[in-house]
């Protein structure tokens, strides 16, 4: 039983029972050095990586339709005699039409670009053939038909499975090779999955599982086309167990480490000093986290919540109490924008909580030293900044804790290295993107998760409109009315300047245009480009109320707080992603005065672009928003699959297949907890089989 092996698998292990799967595709019937390089093109090396090529639809071939009952529109097999067979003029081209018959009527079979072997036929003969049917004049017609030989006994008489296209390699010659691995190699093939485990879930074997994912015996063509057979299960459970194994094996390998145990006193000191109040939400956040900084192991949780809920001041607190432990903490953002904005916006509140902050990234000069030479000899308390922190050159005096904003954009490896500057620290991950649960079982499995789903008192919801270019003047009027209340205002671009390349408004050139059409009002503009103290100086007027409009880049995406600012219109709305609209937006609704978020688009929009701004202008739950995020992009798209160090899954999908990933879960955390030695084992066959690594530990 394979409960019984607990190897230290690799690719080249001899005394494995899965070295056969790993066979190079090349050594299939079939498949020479063209075919093996296609099939190398979509990651298919191994006779195993073929197994988990799935088909994406089925066929129904299960029994002849009679001619008279075939439905326009759909598919089927049929057989008859060839009762007429030529080429005919169909307007500007020749065309081979057969006139195909029986006891039950006449189709006619159309080919453009006709194969030659097609000619191999004669008037008279029995023939086969199967495609999708349409109404003509006369009769129905079906083009490009697939024709059933003499031997292809195995395309008729069940479901054939239909592959996603390789160049070069037709469905047929697809389905043989995969017949031929699966006849070949699923043989006495060694599942990995325990009985147990198996049995709980009514997941069939392995070899059966893979057999019928792809030649399905038993008929239930509802199951297949939802992903939901037996067989279909058991691979996308799978996929899922293993990344749910190495999650499990990775949080109790951290959760044996030795790390620092914080004392947490003197909570209530530091809720005093703070100029307003905490929600009851950050209240219980804050004790989650310092509960697990007061214990003997390393903290590594992921602090998650909406736009505007207030994340950065949790993070302070508990950076506060590393600080009063005679600690050190560095603060990395994934951008210089983004590490200098938490700077400035947090300076206020590091000032009340007595803590010596410093900023340091790429290009400070001379000033750089410097701010190295004081975090080695400990005098800075918090060091914020961006990958620059990673520098072999930058050496903490005592680090012991490490937070991490917006943790999905950064690669695995930066990650490791700033943990690396510390013996065990306490990490904390911060993201301001509301991750739906089934991504965040994935991505952040082996976190334990905090979420601030409370926004501060007195805050309002921001109300969403949609307008087009014929609508600007509309937009403002709406506008001037807001900042005639004394209200401010954001107007956000996608570029700084103009580009010939691309047919969209910039800061520079609207920030002209808006004094020349509002005259009364003072407006300012902020970008990227700008130098620091520049940009500080901007803001501090923005702050004080000297400008009424900011224009601006999405360099105000994050950690700007100006309560008196009400409105914020969005041009090009349609070249913003939802989350981005959706933390961009979050910059108004801060106070109790009521906001506005105006979104201008152009009239060329693709149907993605009119959905994601239908779903922004209905909801504010920044929830519901990844949820949508998450469905129309995909989590690759959503989180960039590099940086992120996200798995490409081959059969499973996270949306379709919450539920599976669910008991996969569930069943990946018993087995750890009660077999660590099992567990081990079957992650060391199950990685040797993925060759990923997206599956280290």
């Amino acid at each position: 039983m394979m409960e019984k092996y607990h190897p230290s698998a690799t690719d080249s292990d001899k005394d494995s029972p899965y070295r056969k799967i790993l066979s190079p595709v090349s050594s299939l019937k079939g498949v020479g050095k063209v075919i093996a390089r296609e099939l190398q093109k979509r990651g298919i090396q191994t006779v195993y990586d073929l197994f988990y090529f799935l088909p994406r639809s089925f066929q129904d071939r299960r029994k002849f339709v009679p001619i008279n009952e075939i439905i326009p529109g759909q598919s089927a097999l049929i057989k008859g005699k060839i009762l007429k067979l030529g080429r005919v003029r169909l307007r500007y081209r020749a065309i081979l039409e057969m006139l195909i018959g029986n006891k039950n009527g006449i189709i006619s079979a159309r080919w453009m670009g006709a194969p030659r072997y097609l000619f191999r036929f004669r008037k008279g003969e029995d023939i086969i053939l199967f495609g999708r049917f349409r109404r003509s004049f006369e009769m129905l017609e079906t083009y490009h038909p697939e024709i059933i030989e003499d031997g292809d006994e195995h395309e008729i008489g069940s479901l054939i499975p239909v592959y996603p296209e390789i160049e070069g390699i037709s469905q047929r010659r697809i389905r043989r090779i995969v017949r031929d691995a699966i006849t070949r190699f699923t043989q006495n093939l060694e599942d990995p999955l325990p009985t147990k485990i198996r049995q709980a879930r009514k997941l069939p074997e392995l070899g059966d599982a893979i057999k019928e994912a792809h030649f399905p015996s038993e008929s239930r063509p509802e199951e297949l086309h939802i992903w939901r057979s037996p067989a279909q299960r058991r691979l996308i459970f799978d996929e899922f167990f293993m990344l749910q194994l190495t999650l499990a094996l990775k949080r109790s390998k951290a959760s044996r480490q030795k790390g620092i145990a914080f004392g947490t006193h003197g909570m209530e000191e530091i809720y005093r000093s703070l100029p307003f109040k905490l929600t009851g939400s950050q209240k219980r956040v804050i004790h989650e986290i310092i509960t697990d900084m007061s214990r003997p192991f390393p903290m590594n949780r992921l602090l998650q919540g909406d736009v505007g809920c207030g994340k950065t001041v949790v993070a302070l607190i508990a950076a506060w109490a590393v600080v009063r432990n005679g600690y050190q903490v560095a603060f990395m953002a994934p951008t210089q924008l983004l590490a200098e904005q938490h700077y400035l916006s947090t300076l206020e509140l590091t000032r009340r909580m007595n803590l010596k902050a410093a900023l340091l990234t790429s290009g400070m000069g001379t000033l750089a030293d410097e701010v190295r030479n004081r975090v080695k000899q400990g005098d800075i308390d918090i060091l914020i900044g961006t990958h620059a922190l990673i520098q072999e050159s930058v050496r903490f005096h005592r680090l012991g804790l490490v937070i991490i904003d917006e943790q999905h954009r950064f690669g695995v490896e930066q990650r490791a290295i700033l943990k690396q500057k510390a013996t065990s620290p306490d990490v904390l991950t911060m993201t301001a993107t509301p991750i739906p649960r089934t991504l965040g079982l994935t991505l952040y499995g082996d976190l334990d998760i905090s979420v601030i789903d409370e926004l501060p008192p007195g805050r309002k919801p921001i109300q969403t409109r949609l307008f087009h270019e014929r609508d600007r003047t509309k937009v403002y009027a709406i506008l001037t009315e807001e900042i005639k209340k004394g209200r401010q205002a954001y107007m956000v671009y996608p570029l700084i300047e103009g580009s010939e390349k691309m047919d969209l408004k910039d800061a520079t050139q609207m920030a002209e245009e808006l004094r020349g059409i509002l005259p009364d009002f003072h407006i300012g503009m902020i970008h990227g480009r700008m130098p620091l103290d520049q940009r500080e100086g901007i803001m501090e007027a923005f702050k004080k109320g000297a400008i009424d409009i900011l224009v601006s880049t999405t360099v105000i995406e994050v950690g700007i707080n100006i309560p008196n600012a009400t409105i914020m219109v969005i041009e090009n709305a349609e070249r913003f992603g939802l989350s981005q609209i959706h933390q961009l937006r979050g910059r108004v609704g801060r106070s109790v005065y009521p906001s506005k978020c105006l979104l201008l688009a152009s009239y060329r929009k693709t149907g993605e672009a009119r959905r994601r701004l239908g779903v922004i202008e209905k909801t504010t739950d920044g929830f519901r928003i990844a949820e949508e995020d998450l469905a129309i992009r995909g989590p690759g798209e959503l989180l960039g699959v590099r940086q992120s160090g996200f798995y490409n899954f081959r059969v499973a999908n996270i949306m379709r297949d919450a539920e599976i990933l669910s008991e996969a879960r569930e069943e990946a955390f018993r087995l750890v907890d009660g077999d660590a030695e099992l567990a081990h084992g079957i992650y060391n066959i199950l990685s040797s089989l993925s060759h990923s690594s997206n599956f280290n530990l």
